[in-house]
């Protein structure tokens, strides 16, 4: 359209939506943001927030992940969360349940502060971790903490479908009182006994249906079928390694599909030295080891970011020079000019980055 291009042109370098924004911050041409109409917060520690997006949205796969943007203290501050409601809900609307984590900038923000009415920056669905699009029967939903959102939206996806294949929901949180949304679960598989629910608590012994932390027994009492199923999982990293290892033993490793919501640690090669040099900005550090988006924060800079754990790359700046270590893998590149994620990498040794 030549007359919206002429206004963007006119409006640069600001662009069109930073002007309409002070008129109504929902009257977007390009940027696609969401305002909160409802909050319910189910546990002392989530938050469950229903947006409205802008005529933007495209809708998303049970399972994938959203970018929201939110200012804090003046700072423009973004992160990764997956939706927790039916892709399929009937209003347009979408949830999103966020738990507080004690260092989390922006969930403690959300959960402190968020209100009706507030207005957010919101992305288009990412990720491929989602269902097929030809459901297998049985299929095997496992989440951990936080981890449950994925795979929540997933069961209330099936039921939406009217799915009639064996659907079991494993969860695990600290005690009954942890587990987000724990009442609206229940109702879904209430009537329908193609549903199998299985809460286990590891603080509180006796009080849920399996108790302590994952083993091979818990899988058989609630999944005896788990090797034919395709299986989902997301939690933290101690549930993720788990099951993974016991689907290996199984030999069904290629049946497990996961997200992982915190990376892995990895020990960076030889002892941290050298020094960062932030090209744009002039700014020099020594290398303390950790990533490259940490330390760029703490020498006062704040390149753009999202998930923190190397899934949503929007930390992604170019490496002039140097060499680094991939926190994920352990792995190491020394390439010039080279993307890469801020949130997973770490020098060794000197390295410039744009930044």
């Amino acid at each position: 359209m030549p007359g919206l291009k002429l206004l963007e042109a006119l409006t640069t370098p600001h662009g069109l939506d930073r002007y309409l924004e002070l008129v109504n911050p929902m009257l977007t041409v390009r940027e696609l943001r969401a305002r909160v109409t409802d909050v319910h917060r189910s546990t002392s520690d989530t938050v469950t927030l229903t947006l409205r997006p802008t005529r933007q949205w495209r809708g998303f796969k049970a399972g994938q992940f959203v970018k929201v943007t939110v200012t804090i203290d003046g700072v423009r501050r973004t992160r990764c969360y997956s939706p927790s409601c039916s892709q399929y809900r009937a209003d347009g609307k979408i949830e999103l349940t966020i738990k507080a984590h004690p260092e989390g900038l922006v969930s403690q923000y959300l959960h402190r502060a968020a209100r009706p009415g507030l207005v957010i920056g919101l992305s288009p669905a990412d990720g491929t971790f989602s269902l097929p699009d030809t459901r297998s029967d049985p299929l095997v939903l496992i989440s951990g903490g936080s981890g449950i959102t994925p795979v929540l939206s997933m069961l209330r996806t099936l039921v939406d479908e009217g799915h009639a294949g064996e659907v079991v929901f494993l969860h695990y949180a600290y005690t009954e009182h942890d587990v987000p949304l724990k009442r609206e679960i229940e109702r879904l598989a209430e009537g329908r006994p193609n549903i199998r629910l299985a809460f286990a608590y590891t603080d509180a012994p006796g009080t849920g249906d399996l108790n302590g932390f994952f083993s091979v027994k818990h899988l058989r009492a609630v999944a005896p079928r788990f090797a034919e199923a395709q299986t989902y999982l997301c939690g933290p990293p101690g549930l993720m390694k788990s099951v993974r290892q016991r689907y290996k033993q199984a030999g069904v490793s290629e049946r497990l599909h996961t997200e992982d919501f915190a990376p892995a640690p990895v020990a960076a090669v030889g002892t941290a030295g050298g020094t960062i040099h932030f090209g744009r900005s002039g700014t020099s550090a020594t290398n303390t080891g950790a990533s490259l988006l940490e330390q760029a924060e703490a020498a006062g800079l704040t390149p753009e970011h999202g998930c923190r754990m190397g899934v949503c790359f929007s930390c992604t700046q170019i490496k002039k020079t140097g060499c680094v270590q991939n926190l994920l893998n352990g792995s190491t590149s020394s390439e010039e000019d080279e993307e890469i994620q801020l949130c997973i990498n770490t020098p060794v040794g000197d390295v410039t980055i744009e930044i």
